[in-house]
């Protein structure tokens, strides 16, 4: 039996990251040998705005570099609308960046962006058409579409609940999620993007919005655990998440 340390690099005032990536790590505890525990770190953050967002991103280094203190075998950024606010492709010089300052400290670990695990994701289930739900303003929300697209997705159709205070994110009741898709095309579509947030909640929403729908959804959060696991060397499964934590890929 293995332990693994995750890490966990997180915007002050997110409240879901640390619920959601755990329960899924610890739903496949039950089925599988290997053990997890969760460390975090944490970057200044209120309102879901492109400055804020910004000082929040320089403020990751420094998180990388404590996370490595404790020697983490993977670390997660946990914030996707940062690096997607960043300009297209962000998220590769992100994960090059934080991986090297943990290199230096003598902690090296591989570094996730949930913003590159969730692009990255599309493309293991064969995705290229999708439908987005995002909790950000119509402003943020357009960024995320169009880095989506800069990847090689056609993004055919997307709602912005426009929430601006991270917090309230947070507190987006996941049960609403399956009327906001029936609002979407998602009947074109080859999947469902049912949070481009790690903040907001979705992960008790994705069976039923799965069935209702007959299309795989992924997440943010289910994105960055995919990942996760694929850099541990870890069989990439975990019940009750959706298709893409099923082990079919």
């Amino acid at each position: 039996m293995k332990n693994f340390r995750i890490g966990q690099i997180v915007p002050s005032s997110n409240t879901t990251m640390e619920t959601e990536i755990p329960a899924m790590l610890l739903a496949r505890q039950n089925i599988r040998p290997e053990r997890f525990t969760f460390h975090s770190s944490r970057m200044r953050m209120k309102k879901v705005v492109k400055e804020e967002l910004a000082a929040m991103d320089a403020e990751s280094d420094r998180c990388a570099v404590e996370l490595s203190d404790a020697r983490v075998d993977v670390l997660g950024y946990a914030c996707l609308v940062a690096i997607m606010a960043m300009g297209h492709g962000y998220h590769r010089v992100s994960q090059k960046r934080l991986a090297e300052h943990t290199a230096e400290n003598g902690g090296a670990a591989p570094v996730i962006t949930s913003a590159g695990a969730l692009v990255d994701a599309l493309k293991v289930i064969g995705a290229k058409r999708i439908v987005v739900v995002a909790p950000y303003m119509k402003p943020l929300t357009e960024l995320v579409v169009d880095y989506i697209r800069n990847e090689g997705y056609e993004v055919i159709d997307y709602r912005a609940l426009e929430i601006p205070d991270n917090l309230d994110v947070g507190r987006h009741d996941p049960s609403r999620l399956p009327d906001i898709v029936k609002t979407l095309r998602y009947q074109d579509a080859d999947a469902i993007v049912l949070s481009a947030c790690v903040q907001m909640p979705s992960l008790p929403a994705v069976a039923k919005v799965e069935a209702m729908t007959g299309k795989p959804v992924i997440t943010a959060a289910i994105a960055t655990t995919y990942a996760m696991l694929k850099t541990l060397d870890l069989e990439p499964v975990v019940p009750g998440a959706g298709a893409l934590l099923s082990g079919a890929y």
